[in-house]
């Protein structure tokens, strides 16, 4: 039966060992980063207009949906609208 004592041990050995894997790996994310030549604010959200290189259709390719089946309402049931 594990002691209350034994057991705040493994929990602070446990918890100690995930937060130096942590930093380990966030040191790790940060070196890729700064070798790839990735400043810290490219990786963020940036302000700015959108450039399309493409221009747009004059008009939709499609103009009305249409579904690709068609069913026919039982009796039984109020016609849909």
């Amino acid at each position: 039966m594990v002691r209350s004592q034994q057991f705040k041990k493994l929990s602070a050995i446990a918890g100690g060992g995930a937060f130096v894997a942590m930093v380990l790996l966030s040191l790790g994310v940060t070196e890729n980063h700064l070798d790839a030549g990735i400043s810290s604010s490219a990786l963020g959200a940036t302000l700015g207009q959108t450039v399309t290189p493409t221009t747009p259709p004059a008009e939709p390719v499609t103009s009305k949906a249409t579904p690709p089946f068609t069913f026919t309402t039982p009796s039984q049931f109020a016609v849909p609208h």
